[in-house]
């Protein structure tokens, strides 16, 4: 897969699965731009990755940020791929879950992936682009954490009725789903629970974010060009 010269826009792209789908789209030749709330860590991994990767300040949440993002784009000649990859995980049951955190986890998982898929369509360069959408397992399945299980359910859905609505632009849309990957978000499990789960798994490995990112690029790149709406879990065989 080569992405030579194509603009990609990764949000929440300065750890974890975000900051590798970057190092992999600049290893192919892409110009990558990080966005994230995080500073420091978008500098510093900016200036790790080179010239063909700069870093934008944006909380997925604010409208106003996705315009300027927008307009940053646009004088770019437009992008070719977003990575919807912002997220939160505070996996409580819901007599533990209040308000605040349910509607955080709104705000960011949802919310902003929503506004990401609104303003692609502007920000997509002449013959079309393609979104990945990070979803989870937990979108497939009802496990523990109602707030975060909910977010990932409706990215789900999003996905599929924005690969209807964007096809006519020459946007697809498409959902990943990983399971137990190994990045910090997973030490929210606790050591106990983190044990029992990577049992389960058929592979009998936990994720790495490389594994993850190398269906990102699968999925942004022409060779998956008739693929869209689809769901893909990567989790190792939890999902089966």
């Amino acid at each position: 897969m080569r992405f030579t010269g194509k603009l990609i826009v990764i949000t929440g792209g300065t750890g974890g699965l975000g900051a590798e789908d970057a190092r992999q789209l600049v290893d192919e030749g892409a110009r990558v731009i990080i966005t994230d709330i995080h500073d420091e860590a978008g500098e510093t991994l900016s200036a790790e990755l080179g010239p063909n990767a700069r870093f934008f300040r944006q909380d997925v949440t604010r409208e106003d940020d996705w315009e300027r993002l927008s307009a940053l784009v646009k004088a770019e000649g437009g992008m070719h791929g977003l990575v919807n990859n912002a997220g939160i995980y505070l996996p409580q049951r819901i007599e533990e879950t209040t308000t605040e955190t349910f509607r955080r986890h709104m705000e960011i998982n949802q919310l902003g992936c929503f506004l990401g898929m609104k303003y692609a369509a502007g920000m997509a360069a002449q013959g079309g682009a393609s979104i990945v959408n990070l979803s989870s397992l937990a979108g497939l399945r009802g496990p523990v954490g109602i707030a975060y299980v909910g977010t990932k359910w409706a990215v789900r859905g999003m996905t599929k009725t924005a690969a209807l609505e964007l096809a006519p632009k020459r946007i697809r849309v498409n959902s990943v789903h990983p399971a137990f990957i190994d990045t910090p978000m997973l030490s929210a499990m606790g050591e106990e629970r983190y044990q029992a789960r990577l049992k389960e798994i058929p592979l009998g490995r936990a994720g790495t974010p490389a594994d993850v990112a190398r269906l990102v690029l699968f999925l942004l790149s022409d060779e998956s060009s008739f693929i869209t709406g689809a769901e893909i879990a990567i989790d190792g065989g939890l999902s089966i």
